[in-house]
């Protein structure tokens, strides 16, 4: 019997042996093992970046404009001077032939060619300039300026006068020295028109109470009826900082027209036309201000 048992563990311990061994690793052991090697990266990562790093800085950048200005003096001379020449003869020939010398110290060789025949010895008319205006001086490109201008001529042909009104470019090239030389002929053009534009105008907005309006409306009265003759040391009782200079005219107050009231702060805002009559033309003259008043003991206009 007990070599029976003894028989049996042999075999139980025999069956046991030749079982495979299985090694079981944590679940906390894998963490460990994930988070050294995202230490390890990112020590890896930061040296990598220590070496191969480039400095970066702040850049204010500070646009500068720079405001060009643009002496037309010269340009506007040469061609008034140029314009009263092309524009004027007399219908006869040493006049016509000393316009075509005079024109030419204008002109490239070119266009003294171009301009040989534009006024011939037999042209019925004689003209003369009554009028120059210069609209515009534009430089197109380096030291190339576009000229637009007018001119009104006095055109006679024997008994008869005629004023006629033409605008015309040119282009005028200007070297280094300054001087000057025009490179296209007079080429019609327009006049600049009138714009349509209507700035926005103001309204009282009920900010400033009857009473104030009234105060306000009667000092204004009082003030612009002896401003046109007032000295400083008159002015300085109504107006602060040099608000409204003296004039010095002869005129006489007539009304206020359309007085608008605002209040701001401690000021009120008034925007007027002043009607005068001009005491030397007898028209009515049509001021326009815009004011900013302020009431201390009384009321003054500082700006």
């Amino acid at each position: 019997m007990e070599s029976f048992f003894k028989k049996k563990e042999k075999q139980t311990l025999e069956t046991k042996s030749k079982k495979t061994k299985v090694r079981t690793v944590g679940t906390r052991k894998k963490l460990v093992i994930v988070l050294w090697i995202l230490l390890l990266s990112s020590l890896a990562f930061g040296i990598y970046k220590n070496f191969t790093a480039i400095d970066q800085h702040t850049v204010h950048e500070r646009e500068i404009i720079e405001t060009n200005i643009m002496d037309t003096n010269a340009i506007e001379s040469f061609t008034k001077n140029f314009v009263k020449d092309y524009y004027t003869w007399q219908n006869k020939k040493d006049s016509i032939e000393q316009r075509t010398e005079k024109i030419n110290h204008y002109l490239t060789e070119e266009l003294q060619v171009l301009n040989i025949d534009t006024v011939r010895d037999d042209i019925p008319t004689s003209s003369s300039v009554s009028d120059i205006d210069i609209w515009s001086v534009v430089e197109e490109k380096k030291n190339t300026f576009s000229v637009i201008y007018s001119v009104q001529q006095k055109i006679t042909e024997e008994k008869d006068n005629t004023l006629t009104h033409s605008t015309f470019r040119i282009l005028l090239h200007q070297d280094e020295q300054g001087s000057l030389v025009i490179t296209q002929n007079p080429t019609l053009w327009s006049l600049p028109k009138k714009s349509d534009y209507e700035p926005k105008q103001p309204e009282s907005n009920g900010t400033v109470d009857p009473d104030t309006e009234q105060e306000v409306t009667e000092f204004l009265e009082t003030f612009f009826t002896f401003y046109p003759t007032a000295t400083d040391k008159e002015l300085a009782y109504y107006v602060k900082n040099n608000a409204l200079p003296p004039i010095g005219k002869d005129y006489i107050f007539s009304e206020l027209v359309n007085p608008i009231f605002q209040q701001s702060g401690n000021q009120v805002h008034v925007w007027i036309s002043v009607k005068y009559l001009d005491g030397t033309t007898k028209a009515m003259q049509l001021s326009q201000y815009v004011l900013a008043l302020e009431k201390d003991a009384n009321w003054m206009i500082v700006e």
